[in-house]
């Protein structure tokens, strides 16, 4: 093999041969050049990891240039061949870096993290922190690896967020520390990046009840709106139940002829199965659904899973009411009709806790002592509650000036009020 005192004025007088040439160098034994056939030159590294029987290994340093010149290769090849004498094969290591880096990367960590902790320890509430970080965080991170994710980046992100949606900031901000505090307790970083990082601030509780003449107008906008998220609005207005609970309804857990609806827990958003008592307008919307049944899931439009992305369909629903009021309806969710829900109840004289009843709240009606030492469910006040809601929805309806739409014409008709 070609010797060579490798240095600076030598390395560059080399000239490429016909084939790939190694020179190793004179006075640091394993430290060499390669020079490629097309001239490329790079800095290696030759050792053993036992003795003369076992296969002699190769360590690319770098290519000869910034910043790895003569001398900064000569000292990083000393580095690496004491690291060798004390058993460390820079190969391997290297390859471990990388499989590290690998496992390490934020979008395929996020599947790891939800399956082994979320999973496990938010059995209510995993599907939101999946979703969270799949629709916030993976397209911010993608495949960077956790270890480089900088606290700046972080906080970067929670803030662009919280710019329009203050809450699902909140929530991401709570849900990336617990990713980072379970990268730690597995030793896969040192550090989390959110240490002392503040949560942003509590959002105010929202406070918009839809008044009469908004909610008929989205009642009758709904039926613009194809399967499933027509029969989904009108069945959110008549029972008052969380969107999630709505969406993941299925006929096994409802019984027509005896007008019930059981939410189990573990599809409760507080984990406490509830019995819903449908009223007159909730049993035609799902008779109507039973006709188009092809799952076991009511609203599902695969057959295998519930529906997601409301997006659309609230842009078109808004659109819908614009045209039927005359004006947009400002600032409304989807959740501010089980505010309206609760509100009609108070002005329909229903107990409050028939309402905490109605709604499955664990608030001070039900939890604590009241929770323990009371047992009594409520079930016939819940039922004449709701059929007292259906009535009243049932009045609006009749008294929205003889109906919102021409059916003779297919056109829309403006409001010009509702009776009381």
């Amino acid at each position: 093999m070609p010797k060579l005192n490798i240095n600076k004025r030598n390395v560059d007088a080399v000239t490429a041969d016909t084939t790939d040439t190694f020179y190793w160098d004179t006075k640091l034994s394993g430290f060499g050049l390669k020079v490629t056939e097309k001239g490329s030159k790079s800095y290696v590294v030759q050792y053993r990891m036992g003795g003369r029987n076992t296969p002699s290994r190769r360590y690319t340093i770098g290519k000869h240039g910034a910043p790895w010149t003569s001398d900064q290769a000569r000292r990083r090849a000393q580095e690496l061949l004491i690291a060798i004498k004390s058993g460390i094969d820079p190969v391997e290591r290297e390859r471990q870096d990388k499989l590290k880096v690998r496992d390490l990367a934020f979008d395929k960590y996020v599947i790891v993290f939800v399956d082994r902790y979320a999973k496990l320890n938010q059995k209510r509430s995993w599907k939101q922190a999946e979703s969270t970080l799949c629709y916030n965080a993976i397209p911010a991170f993608g495949s960077k690896p956790i270890h480089k994710i900088t606290r700046r980046e972080l906080a970067s992100l929670i803030e662009k967020v919280g710019e329009t949606r203050p809450a699902t900031a909140r929530y991401l901000h709570a849900t990336m520390r617990k990713l980072f505090r379970w990268a730690v307790a597995r030793g896969d970083i040192d550090i989390s990046p959110m240490v002392e990082m503040s949560a942003p601030p509590r959002v105010k509780a929202r406070e918009r009840v839809l008044d009469d003449m908004e909610l008929v107008a989205i009642w009758e906008a709904s039926k613009f709106l194809a399967f499933p998220f027509g029969p989904m609005i009108r069945l959110l207005i008549a029972t008052g139940q969380r969107r999630s609970e709505v969406s993941a309804i299925r006929w096994s857990n409802v019984n027509l002829d005896l007008a019930e609806w059981l939410i189990p827990a573990e599809v409760a958003k507080n984990g406490v199965s509830h019995l819903v008592p449908l009223n007159d307008l909730a049993i035609e919307e799902l008779h109507a659904c039973f006709e188009l049944r092809h799952s076991d899931i009511i609203f599902s439009s695969t057959g295998t899973t519930a529906p997601s992305g409301w997006s659309k369909p609230k842009a078109k629903l808004d659109k819908k009411v614009s045209e039927i009021l005359d004006v947009s309806i400002p600032h409304w969710k989807l959740h501010d009709f089980r505010r309206t829900f609760a509100t009609g109840m108070q002005r329909l004289g229903v107990r409050y806790e028939v309402t905490e009843a109605l709604l499955n709240h664990l608030s001070g009606a039900k939890s604590g002592i009241a929770g323990v030492y009371q047992r009594y469910n409520w079930a016939p006040e819940k039922r004449a509650a709701s059929d007292m809601w259906a009535a009243n929805l049932t009045r609006l309806f009749s008294d929205s000036k003889n109906g919102i739409f021409d059916n003779n014409r297919g056109e829309v008709l403006r409001f010009t009020g509702i009776v009381a």
